[in-house]
This record gives structure tokens, sequence and C-alpha cells, in this order.
């Protein structure tokens, strides 16, 4: 999860704002959390406690959701937010894949990180493309963090989801703002699978523009458990948190 958070800060600044290059300064006093942060907190809180999951989860996600209520969140899950009883709303939008890492992270087998995934996206994006892209997400972080190659990783997303036969060379020129599952997962997938290192995977993703911060979300959330996060930048990240997000950080990765 702390990759997503990484990714998502550093993209936060390029998200109505993009550029087609992997030379910008990676954290200033500009960056700030977003709605990818906020509601991967979110999972990651309803993760950690008893009872219905999907329950726990629309209990958590609307209270981190209004406690920051200027993260960035799209108009449907505002309204989401702000409704007594809230129901799905067949969203395919990737917002399912920006907050699902928790599920990956605390999961012990690939099925079960995969279940877990279909539990906190249903409560929103109960969509078929908005529940692929959350699984492809969930299935890539599982399979980065159990030890699996690059390629191997690979395979299983072209046989269970999408087909990634673009380079970053090839999607970047013409690439633009994409919301969808469909339109920004595969290429932040495959901005982790052309990386060197946790700070490379990171860069790519902002590199081909679009959904930034999302996109930098999704590749970081991969990055972290194939290569891991250097000291210094999880340091550096907290900065950005306040002690109730911090809170809830610490107490997920040693509940792991």
């Amino acid at each position: 999860m702390l990759g997503a958070i990484i990714g998502d800060t550093v993209g936060s600044v390029y998200e109505f704002n993009n550029l087609k290059s992997k030379d910008f300064p990676f954290l200033t006093t500009k960056n700030r959390l977003t709605d990818d942060s906020i509601m991967s907190l979110a999972i990651a809180k309803a993760l950690m406690q008893e009872g219905n999951l999907e329950e726990n989860t629309v209990k958590c996600m609307q209270e981190l959701g209004n406690r920051y209520p200027r993260a960035g969140y799209g108009g449907s899950f505002r309204g989401w937010l702000a409704t007594p009883n809230p129901q799905p709303y067949n969203s395919w939008g990737n917002g399912s894949a920006m907050r699902v890492s928790p599920c990956a992270d605390i999961a012990e087998t690939l099925e079960e990180a995969l279940e877990l995934s279909n539990k906190v996206t249903g409560v929103t994006h109960n969509h078929p493309e908005g529940i692929k892209g959350a699984r492809a997400t969930t299935a890539a972080i599982f399979l980065a963090k159990t030890g699996h190659s690059k390629e191997e990783i690979k395979e299983h997303i072209e046989t269970n989801y999408y087909k990634l036969d673009k380079t970053l060379d090839e999607i970047r020129p013409t690439y633009e703002f994409d919301v969808s599952c469909q339109g920004s997962v595969p290429q932040a997938i495959q901005a982790f699978l052309e990386s060197t290192s946790f700070e490379d995977a990171i860069r790519n993703a902002i590199s081909i523009g679009g959904d930034s911060d999302t996109i930098a979300a999704i590749t970081g959330s991969i990055a972290e458990h194939f290569y891991g996060i250097p000291e210094e930048l999880k340091h550096q990240i907290k900065v950005f948190m306040d002690p109730f997000q911090q809170e809830i950080l610490n107490n997920f990765y040693q509940s792991l």
C-alpha cells in the first residue's frame, strides 16, 4: 500500500499538468495525498476490522472520504460518500484499481487476494471492467509479492486480463487522460514491467501522461513488492501524511 501512496503523491501535481518525460522533481512541497491514497487507507482499515468486509468497507470509505472531502473524488463517488445507504453505481473507473493494494498485501494466496478484491470493489465498482481492473492490479501485486518474475507477471495478466502489447515509447506520444480501468490499468502495469527500480517505475508511470496520480499509484503498488521501497523515501512520504493517516498505515503493516 505504501507504494501506492508514494505513486499517488508524486503524481498528484501532474494529473492535470501532464508531462511526457521521466525528468521531473520527485517530491516537492506542492505534492499531496489524493483520493487514491485516502481510499487505499480506507480499504486497509476495513481489512483490519472483524465482521462483514463489504459493510466495513463502506463504513471506512465513507469515514475517510468525509474526513478528507477535498482529496479529489469523482462526481459519482462524491454522491456515494454523501448517501446514507450507498449502493454500487456500475462504475468501470480506475478508482477500483487505485485502492485495492491492501487486499494483495494481506492475502496469503492469490485466490484469497482476488476474493478480497471482489468484495471491496463491488460496493461501488460493480461493472465488469471495474472488477477486472481491480483483480488485474491485485494479481500483479500478489505475484510480485510472492517472488514471481516480470515475465511470469506479464504472462498471467495477458492470459487473464489485458494484452500488454505496447511499449511505453509506443504509448506515450498519443496517450491521453483516461479514467477507465481498461484505459489505464494495462498502461500502469506496463510502466512497472519496463522499470529498473521503484523510483524508475513511478517515473515511467508519470511519463506517459493521463491520469498520472492513479497510474503511478497502481504502478507503485506493484513495484513496492518487486523492488522494495528505499528507506529514505519511506521517511520522506510521511511528511505528507497526518497522524491519523500514519496510524492506519502503521497498524496495517504491523498486522501483516
